[in-house]
């Protein structure tokens, strides 16, 4: 079904954006359903256009040029709804067949999404755009780089993960509050909390990532961390056996911690009676957490599959998410007994997160 766009054409809004998405991501397919009614459609389109940028940026068959002609134009469809069948006519048959079907799909139905986006109200619509924006403008630098030994500095880390994770945590409480006079009243707090959430989760798949990314010839890690532990990322091969690549691995698994802690703290300031909300944030939490935690447990791994949780850790994380959501001191009890050992002793990072804006 996800593979023939006519059809899809054919359901309702909310049924389409539920397919589209259980399609190109099942983890935000399980988790944005359990948001109130009130917010589903927007967080539902707005991953969707965040896909879209994603594709682009993905896309193997396009230059680097066209990669920022497509982004730029995108940007303005976002913000105007206008002209989004001829993009959307443009850019598929550019496509190649290293884009999974469902990619495909949502981009052959650029007009439809959109066409949601524009039946939003009209600060969600500005969220959404603003987001749009700072990823697709954003994310176009990285397509220059030579990346086979990483970025240079935990700056340009944080910065790459501003672009592509904590704009969208920024989108996602600005939702939130919009939403919520009560949740609206901690609105400074949580955008800032907001970026380091995005940058926790993001931060987490690179490390998850690390040697699928180097078969590719690409490095998201920071030299100058590995630099203090004596590793040259120019040699990191799925043959690396190094203590200390591993050491310089654990340091990024505590900055990741440290960024989830305030993930913890952003779910925290949310009403516990916002359960919707709340397991919506600690699904990914949770999730993200166990998957630092096998990553520290096997610091050997060379392949994601090998720290990739399962199932049943999904499952646990689920059901631990709905018996505490509601209670601060259970969340901060359950989140210390699962992440106690991804610090780093003795070592300390400054949190400094992405201005945003």
């Amino acid at each position: 079904m996800i593979e023939n766009p006519e059809s899809l054409a054919q359901l309702a809004d909310d049924e389409l954006q539920a397919v589209l998405l259980e399609g190109v991501s099942r983890t935000f397919a399980l988790t944005i359903p359990q948001l109130p009614g009130a917010l589903y459609p927007a967080v539902a389109n707005a991953y969707l256009l965040c896909r879209i940028v994603d594709t682009i940026e993905d896309e193997v068959s396009l230059s680097a040029e066209q990669k920022k002609h497509f982004c730029s134009a995108f940007i303005d469809i976002v913000k105007t709804g206008d002209h989004a069948q001829a993009f959307a006519a443009e850019l598929a048959p550019l496509l190649s067949k290293q884009t999974i079907p469902a990619e495909h799909s949502l981009i052959r139905l650029i007009p439809r999404v959109i066409a949601i986006t524009h039946s939003l109200d009209s600060a969600q619509i500005e969220a959404l755009a603003c987001c749009v924006e700072t990823m697709a403008n954003g994310m176009p630098v990285y397509q220059a780089l030579d990346l086979h030994a990483g970025l240079k500095t935990m700056k340009d880390m944080d910065d790459y993960c501003y672009y592509v994770a904590g704009c969208v945590g920024e989108m996602l409480a600005k939702l939130f509050c919009h939403y919520s006079e009560e949740i609206n009243q901690h609105r400074e707090e949580l955008l800032k909390l907001s970026v380091s959430f995005g940058q926790g989760l993001q931060m987490t798949n690179i490390l998850k990532d690390i040697w699928d990314d180097a078969q590719r010839g690409v490095c998201w890690l920071p030299q100058d961390i590995f630099s203090e532990t004596g590793f040259d990322l120019a040699n990191l091969t799925p043959a690396t056996d190094d203590e200390r690549f591993r050491l310089g691995l654990t340091h990024l698994i505590s900055i990741a911690h440290g960024h989830l802690q305030n993930a913890l703290t952003y779910t925290q300031l949310l009403p516990s009676h916002e359960t919707g909300i709340r397991n919506f944030c600690l699904w990914a939490l949770g999730m993200a957490v166990l998957t630092l935690k096998k990553i520290k447990e096997n610091l050997n791994f060379n392949e994601s599959n090998q720290v990739k949780i399962s199932r049943n850790s999904v499952k646990a994380t689920i059901i631990a998410s709905k018996l505490t959501a509601r209670s601060n001191p259970l969340l901060s009890l359950l989140f210390n007994l699962t992440s106690r050992n991804l610090k780093t002793p003795g070592w300390q990072y400054s949190l400094v997160s992405h201005t945003g804006q």
